[in-house]
């Protein structure tokens, strides 16, 4: 899957411009999880200006999870969780690409609880295709489905796809204090 990024902005004479058309420089398919898709969009790491020299965030690496003010913006394709549950998954190998993938994000994630992690984010997000499952403390299960949103303050969770088909939401993280 690859995701289109328009990016606009403004010329020198105030004129608005297509900066750049296509995918994000970092949308990774991962090798090791089939059909997992990571495209980080665009991150700020503070309070975003409106200056007409853009330069793309995405070209670099680094971090995706930013300090207070900052911002991340995602589409993520999750495969079906019989992926995970596959002889063929190898989580020694799907471990160092999910961390460069997403780096800052990955390291919040819990070893010994695969999937549960927390972030110091508010985050706001859609299910753009599929249904996909929120598991919060204590087993809880919040199910949503294409066209639902959610708003998620800094809460421990992990994103569960027990469908049969893959699941794409679109989440923007805000640093919070």
């Amino acid at each position: 899957m690859t995701v289109r990024r328009v990016v606009l902005g403004e010329n020198s004479a105030g004129k608005a411009v297509v900066v750049s058309d296509g995918a994000s420089p970092r949308e990774t398919a991962f090798q090791h999880i089939p059909g997992f898709v990571s495209a980080p969009m665009w991150t700020t790491p503070d309070v975003p200006s409106r200056s007409r020299s853009i330069t793309d965030p995405m070209a670099t690496g680094g971090t995706l999870l930013q300090p207070p003010g900052g911002s991340t913006f995602m589409v993520i394709t999750f495969p079906p969780d019989a992926v995970f549950m596959s002889p063929d998954f190898k989580p020694e190998l799907a471990g160092p690409e999910h961390a460069k993938a997403i780096p800052g994000i990955a390291e919040t994630f819990e070893m010994e609880n695969p999937g549960m992690h927390k972030t110091p984010t508010l985050d706001y997000g859609v299910v753009l295709d599929g249904r996909i499952s929120l598991e919060l403390d204590g087993g809880v299960i919040v199910n949503l489905e294409r066209g639902d949103t959610f708003v998620q303050h800094g809460a421990r969770h992990a994103w569960r796809n027990p469908n049969d088909k893959p699941a794409t939401i679109a989440v923007v993280l805000l640093g919070a204090h």
